[in-house]
């Protein structure tokens, strides 16, 4: 969370949060990074939060999900963004941040603190599109499709993070 805090402070994107007290006080957080917190989760006011992004989306502004919030398991892509694509015809993309050296806090998706002068690589999927008209097996198939973009994508980061800043990796892959 936090390079990616950093990556699109001051964009004014709309991110997802609980009224827990975690997501209160990463709400907080974000807030200072220059995101707008829409309030809600998958498992408290789900419709509200739901809704309230949409309304985000159309009203032209990028939203953001925690894609295995806000209690896992980690990883695990919820159906939250495939039923908002359906709804709104924005497609999706899912992206994951590996580091180098940080502090792992015991917490269910093992949230990361870069150490000082730590590396990091962000990698961004591909889009994922939903049909306006996806009857229930094609929603699934949509949401299987984002769980294997994220999946590629955090496992692509992962394995080469300890390649940044070398001569011999690429800035820009299409893949």
């Amino acid at each position: 969370m936090i390079p990616a805090m950093y990556l699109w402070r001051d964009l004014k994107i709309r991110v997802m949060s609980s009224d827990s007290f975690d997501g209160e006080y990463t709400g907080r957080i974000m807030v200072k990074f220059g995101f707008v917190k829409i309030r809600g989760s998958s498992s408290k006011f789900a419709v509200r939060a739901v809704l309230g992004m949409r309304r985000e989306l159309e009203n032209g502004w990028v939203v953001a999900f925690t894609l295995d919030g806000p209690r896992g398991p980690r990883y695990v892509v919820k159906p939250g963004p495939v039923l908002l694509a359906r709804a709104t015809g924005v497609p999706m993309v899912g992206f994951h941040i590996a580091m180098t050296d940080a502090w792992v806090l015991n917490t269910w998706d093992r949230l990361m603190i870069p150490k000082p002068f730590s590396r990091a690589l962000m990698r961004v999927s591909s889009c994922v599109s939903v049909p306006a008209e996806a009857n229930d097996r094609q929603r699934e198939q949509s949401l299987q499709e984002l769980q294997a973009a994220l999946d590629r994508t955090r496992e692509f980061a992962e394995a080469n993070v300890k390649k940044v800043g070398r001569a011999e990796f690429p800035l820009y892959s299409r893949r």
